[in-house]
């Protein structure tokens, strides 16, 4: 991790007020991606991990039985539960929570999570994905930064100073590690992806 989970707190507190004013359209896409493959149905809980200001959580809220958002930072949590309270979604809960210490134990049907993961170090991201395993889920949508070729950070989305990507090989080697089989990769931009992955019976 190139930062303290913190010092990521802390940055993210920082800037929650304005967090949903900007979106560049690669962001956009790739949190719609999120939201369209994690699909759940009328019985499914969904477990949004690094969730911000619940934008995965809250537009998948009227399509699952409940969603529970978790992140470390706890301005971007409180302004998830503005826009909860003022759309009337009852069924959204949000708290602090991280990758690998969700402070979880209930029932997960499906976890999403967009932009977040890459703030781990790989060994960490594998950690998380196996933690993840764990809370039993049939289905895990990972929208990030992602390497598709080599890593650059004069392009978009990669900041070597805050972030740590991985490639997408890395990913795809520990979600099946872990016992998923990647069902779907969607290629967002050079450096954002999109990844599905679906638990094997």
């Amino acid at each position: 991790m190139t930062k303290t989970v913190d010092d990521h707190a802390a940055r993210f507190d920082e800037k929650a007020d304005e967090y949903d004013d900007g979106g560049s359209p690669e962001y956009l896409e790739c949190r719609d991606l999120v939201i369209e493959h994690a699909d759940p149905g009328p019985d499914d809980v969904v477990l949004d991990l690094g969730t911000g200001t619940g934008a995965i959580a809250l537009a998948l809220a009227d399509r699952a039985d409940r969603v529970v958002g978790r992140d470390v930072s706890e301005g971007m949590l409180a302004e998830a539960e503005r826009k909860a309270a003022e759309a009337g979604i009852e069924n959204a809960a949000f708290g602090i929570g991280r990758f690998r210490e969700p402070d979880y134990d209930g029932p997960v049907d499906i976890v999403t999570t967009n932009f977040a993961l890459h703030h781990l170090a790989d060994e960490e991201k594998r950690e998380a994905i196996e933690r993840i395993v764990e809370l039993g889920p049939r289905r895990f949508v990972l929208g990030d930064v992602m390497f598709f070729g080599e890593p650059d950070p004069d392009e978009p989305f990669y900041s070597p100073e805050v972030d740590d990507p991985a490639t997408v090989g890395m990913l795809a080697d520990a979600l099946t590690d872990a016992g998923f089989s990647l069902t779907a990769v969607e290629r967002v931009a050079d450096q954002v992806g999109v990844l599905v992955a679906e638990r094997r019976v």
